[in-house]
């Protein structure tokens, strides 16, 4: 492999793929982007989305591909064992982009990717001990033990959001009630925003109006900026799914003891407005509060494309 050479990321949403061209320090220097399929299209037709960004992107110097995908991921083998919120069902993702793409492909979750990301590149470099919390569509997560990432023993470790935390809770597109990603992810904000306007409550003015007196239309990064714009109903929108979140993490250093978590996705571009009552909450709900060290919150550094800067990254060392 070429010293320098760069390597081709993308990230898998629930919404979106993104595509970057990215440097061996981290710098994406060329991107592309399409919607992503609806979750009952075939997985064939993912998979040529997939491969269309990639060849928008793709030069004679690239040397590897890296997919970052939502779901169920085995690194060790590149297939794809379950998405919550796509078509894929064991599926073989790793084996159909090599026959189809000119290198070598990686597969890996897409959180597994954005902690990488973080850890070389940006808000945890230098740590050693990190859990990556990504607020998207759904939770994802991911863990860094001494330097290393931990898949667990199946290759698919860190799938956060579907711990449960309220018995009998709302139901999640995985098929179990209450998990963890219905009550502090992307798709929670929404739900809840969306139910007061349809109650056309007079504390959703604001947000009712912003999406035209339409819950269909009101998107997470709407109900953000109202918040950031001073709307008292969008901020408080926020901050319960900032509470929920200090729940789960405060669960999640009792597992892993980290020194930090960095909160990506999405949703983490509310910045304090979520992670401020995220820190409240955790500190509340940590087992031997006020007698052990207490890992910090800080939010992702590179922002949404951690996942395919990481992947790019995964995806060069694998060839090396």
């Amino acid at each position: 492999m070429t010293a320098g050479a760069p390597a081709i990321g993308v990230d898998i949403g629930g919404t979106k793929v993104a595509a970057g061209l990215v440097t061996d320090d981290g710098v994406v220097t060329a991107r592309a982007r399409r919607d992503t399929p609806h979750r009952s299209t075939r997985p064939e037709v993912v998979e040529d989305v997939i491969v269309d960004v990639v060849e928008e992107l793709l030069t004679a110097q690239v040397t590897a591909v890296g997919i970052g995908a939502a779901g169920f991921v085995s690194s060790m083998t590149g297939r794809v064992v379950f998405a919550p919120h796509l078509s894929w069902r064991d599926e073989p993702l790793g084996e159909r982009l090599a026959a189809r793409l000119p290198v070598p492909v990686f597969v890996d979750n897409d959180a597994n990717t954005a902690c990488w990301a973080e850890h070389r590149f940006g808000a945890a470099a230098g740590e050693r001990n990190v859990v990556m919390v990504n607020l998207g569509t759904g939770i994802g997560g991911a863990v860094l033990i001494d330097g290393t990432l931990r898949r667990g023993e199946f290759g698919i470790a860190g799938e956060f959001g579907h711990m449960q935390v309220v018995p009998g809770g709302h139901r999640c597109e995985c098929g179990n009630r209450g998990c963890w990603e219905q009550y502090a992810s992307g798709n929670a904000l929404v739900r809840e925003a969306r139910s007061l306007v349809e109650a056309k409550a007079p504390i959703a003015a604001d947000l009712a109006a912003r999406c035209g007196d339409d819950p269909a239309l009101l998107t997470g990064p709407m109900i953000t900026q109202a918040a950031q714009d001073g709307d008292p109903t969008a901020a408080e929108l926020l901050a319960e799914v900032g509470e929920w979140l200090g729940v789960g993490i405060a669960g999640l250093a009792n597992a892993f003891d980290p020194a930090l978590f960095v909160i990506g996705g999405g949703v983490s571009a509310a910045g304090e407005l979520l992670l401020e009552p995220a820190r409240k909450s955790f500190r509340r709900h940590l087992t031997g509060r006020g007698y052990r060290p207490e890992a910090r919150l800080v939010a992702a550094a590179l922002s949404n494309e951690a996942g395919l800067v990481g992947a790019a990254d995964l995806a060069r060392r694998s060839v090396q």
